[in-house]
């Protein structure tokens, strides 16, 4: 089957991302960009579903007896921060590079994962289905994006997760444990040798955290890093001794460590209530021996460790973190991708699947 030249593509993909620039999708009100993918897929003949803001679709010729792989990106945006010079919502085209806010984080890795489902679509000779899904969320790791949608995908046996990776490959990322401590005193007059301080306490603990280094360190990732990140009593008078002191700590767990473990450790060494937020956003890998790195690697594309959290830490089924642009430039003012990046990002990806699919 002829396929149109990949410059193709991704000129089509940069006339969708300026589109999904200039249409704001902040975390839970991503309903307008949803119907934006929806119709782009539509107009192109491709059956499309959707689940509140979360849009997916599969191959032409899905084959229940193949295994499925994922091409999945987020539509969601954080809100522009307010050292925006330019308007977040108007995308600028200048120099090479493309402005808006989105454009980075993730929209160069969607529509570019979304023109190589485009690109394989028709294809009756894969090895894999294959599903793609813009989902919703991403930015406030909430419940109503990838986490809602993975039971209603077919099974997944693998998947690809467009983030800004400069198109190398992160193997590796690192989990998101948020603790919320409590420190327990007794209250006196500061004025008196009374009460049991909590603020002192709690600075015991905070010491601990601030200096305790856990044994196993990931040749990817490094060590577990523990940082104390807000503290606060109840107080409001200057004279009376703390009953209570609260702290947060945001622990980031590397791939050689469950939560389960982690917390173990704490509760065993801090004399305080300690209680994590959530479970929800662990560590996660993948094998240098798995198709999608061998393949990777075969490109001359490198592997490394990340140190921000993705919705691949809510996909059970091992994902390959890998998208154009650059990490750096996310949530930053003045946010922009190069138009080079996506024609390269899809060619490489393309490059990548022929050898799998």
């Amino acid at each position: 089957m002829q396929h149109p030249d990949i410059s193709t593509y991704a000129a089509d993909a940069i006339g969708l991302l300026k589109q999904l620039i200039a249409t704001p999708s902040f975390s839970r009100e991503e309903d307008q960009t949803a119907l934006l993918l929806e119709r782009f897929l539509e107009q192109r003949n491709v059956p499309v579903r959707r689940l509140m803001n979360n849009v997916w679709a599969v191959n032409k010729h899905f084959d229940a007896q193949k295994p499925s792989l994922l091409l999945n990106s987020h539509h969601d945006t954080v809100k522009p921060n307010k050292a925006y010079t330019l308007d977040p919502f108007t995308p600028l085209e200048e120099n090479g590079r493309l402005y808006g806010l989105g454009s980075n984080d993730a929209g160069g890795s969607l529509v570019s994962l979304l023109a190589v489902f485009l690109y394989y679509y028709e294809r009756t000779d894969l090895a894999y289905n294959l599903v793609f899904a813009a989902t919703a969320e991403e930015e406030i790791s909430g419940r109503q994006g990838i986490e809602l949608l993975v039971p209603e995908l077919p099974p997944i046996s693998c998947g690809i997760v467009g983030e800004p990776t400069l198109m190398q490959m992160a193997l590796a990322e690192r989990g998101l444990l948020v603790l919320d401590v409590t420190i327990h005193g007794k209250a006196g007059h500061a004025a008196r040798e009374e009460g049991e301080n909590a603020l002192y306490k709690a600075m015991d603990a905070i010491d601990w955290f601030r200096n305790y280094k856990f044994e196993k360190v990931s040749p990817l990732l490094g060590p577990v890093k523990m940082t104390v990140t807000v503290i606060e009593t109840e107080n409001k008078a200057h004279n009376v001794v703390p009953p209570v002191c609260k702290f947060v700590v945001d622990v980031r767990v590397n791939e050689c460590y469950t939560f389960e473990e982690v917390l173990q450790t704490i509760r065993e060494q801090v004399n305080a209530d300690v209680q994590p937020r959530s479970l929800r956003m662990r560590s996660t890998s993948i094998g240098t021996d798995h198709p999608l790195v061998k393949a990777g690697a075969a490109l001359g594309r490198t592997g490394y460790g990340s140190p921000t959290t993705s919705d691949k830490a809510l996909m059970p089924f091992t994902t390959l973190k890998m998208g154009p642009g650059d990490s750096a430039r996310s949530h930053t003012a003045d946010e922009y991708i190069y138009t080079a990046e996506i024609e390269e990002g899809i060619g490489l990806y393309i490059s990548l699947l022929n050898q799998i699919l």
